[in-house]
C-alpha cells in the first residue's frame, strides 16, 4: 500500500509541475495576444490549470502528503515561457505565440499520457483521464487557432 501511495504521489507531483507550467504559460501568452477572443480563452485556461492543480493537490493532502503545495513548475517550462516572452517582445504575432503555446500543450499531453500508464487508484486515474481529455481539447483549439493564422 505504501508503495502505491509513493507512486501516486510521484505521478501527481509530475503532473502538477506541468500544470503550473501551463497555468503560467497560458497567463503570460494570453497577456501578449492581440486577438481578444484568444486572450480571454488563454486567461480562462490559465484558471482551469490552477483548478486542475488544486484537484490533484487535494488528492495528495487527503492521502496524507504534507508537502503537496511545495511544487513549482519545471525548469524546461520556465525556459519555454522565457523563450515565448522573448518572441512576444521581439514582435512575434499571435501565430508565433500560438506555436509556443502548442508546444507547451504537447508537454502537458505527454505528462498526462505518462501518468495514465501507471497503476493508480481508480478515482485518481479517472480524475487524470478527465483532465487529460480537457488538455487534449485545449491543445486542438490552440493548434486550430495557430493554423488559421498562417
Amino acid at each position: 500500500m505504501a508503495e502505491l501511495l509513493k507512486e501516486t504521489e510521484s505521478v501527481l507531483k509530475d503532473v502538477i509541475e506541468r500544470l503550473i507550467d501551463g497555468q503560467e504559460g497560458f497567463k503570460e501568452i494570453g497577456e501578449n495576444l492581440h486577438d481578444e477572443t484568444l486572450k480571454r480563452y488563454f486567461l480562462a485556461e490559465s484558471l482551469k490549470r490552477a483548478s486542475f492543480k488544486g484537484e490533484l493537490e487535494d488528492v495528495l493532502i487527503k492521502s496524507g502528503v504534507s508537502d503537496a503545495f511545495k511544487e513549482t513548475g519545471s525548469v524546461s517550462g520556465a525556459i519555454h515561457r522565457t523563450w515565448g516572452d522573448l518572441k512576444a517582445k521581439m514582435g512575434g504575432g499571435d501565430h508565433t505565440l500560438l506555436e509556443t503555446a502548442e508546444q507547451g500543450e504537447d508537454a502537458a499531453k505527454k505528462a498526462y499520457a505518462d501518468a495514465l500508464k501507471h497503476d493508480l487508484p481508480l478515482p485518481v486515474h479517472q480524475l487524470l483521464s478527465t483532465q487529460a481529455a480537457h488538455v487534449q481539447t485545449s491543445h486542438d483549439y490552440v493548434k486550430a487557432a495557430r493554423d488559421s493564422r498562417k
